[in-house]
């Protein structure tokens, strides 16, 4: 199999300035390795570094320990410290996220939303329009809404919009964080579909899942961040 993703000795830890300074430690020490093709499910309560630990992946957040290693190109990139072009070029062709939170550019339909990770990489603007809107059916987003910002939308439906713009491209590696979280059941397998599919095509998948059937259903393995906390504890 092919590694994909590689942190090697990864720490993180927040200064509390409105306390005074005070350092709460998250994980350190931290080495994960992700082949095409596995799904990592983080696990752990709230609160542990799970949502963190994705963000670092996605430069998000600074990486001050360590290094995080992304196969983009046929080379390792190291997010902790590559140049933001650099960072912009991977999540552009190489890294998908999924958030737990929908943020776009108010009054931009929700089909350009979508289609945009496709105009990114060049396919043409009509055609990365159709594969949108088969991906916004796919998780029952009704096309009278296509036209509307997704701004206006449900909880529910704005993660699915969520959803259709990370899965649109075939990203060989996604971050996902909690994707289920305010889906109803039906939609909930949708997506778990999509991630299965993800993982058939040889993606490395990163994610959050507090519904344990979701876990099970699309995780290869576990990591249990409650012991990463221990650790930097």
């Amino acid at each position: 199999m092919t590694t994909m993703l590689k942190l090697e000795n990864v720490g993180k830890s927040f200064t509390l300035h409105v306390q005074g300074g005070v350092e709460l430690p998250v994980f350190e020490s931290l080495d994960l390795t992700v082949e095409a093709g596995e799904c990592v499910a983080l696990a752990g309560p709230s609160g542990i570094g799970k949502s963190t630990l994705i963000r670092m992946i996605h430069a998000n957040y600074t990486c001050p320990q360590g290094r995080i290693l992304v196969h983009h190109d046929g080379a390792w990139v190291d997010m902790a410290s590559a140049h933001p072009h650099r960072v912009l070029d991977v999540r552009r062709r190489t890294m998908g996220y999924v958030s737990q939170f929908l943020r776009v550019v108010p009054r931009v339909p929700t089909i350009d939303v979508v289609a945009e990770p496709l105009r990114a990489v060049g396919m043409d603007a009509d055609q990365a329009l159709v594969e949108a809107g088969n991906m916004l059916t796919r998780l029952n987003v009704p096309e009278r809404l296509w036209s509307l910002s997704p701004v206006t939308f449900s909880g529910g439906e704005q993660q699915r919009v969520n959803i259709a713009r990370g899965f649109v491209h075939p990203y060989p590696i996604l971050l996902l964080d909690e994707p289920t979280a305010s889906l109803d059941a039906a939609n909930k397998r949708i997506v778990l579909s999509l991630i299965l599919e993800a993982r058939e095509r040889g993606s490395a998948v990163i994610g959050i899942f507090h519904d344990r059937e979701a876990r099970e259903t699309v995780a290869t393995r576990v990591l249990d961040t409650a012991e990463l906390g221990q650790r930097a504890a």
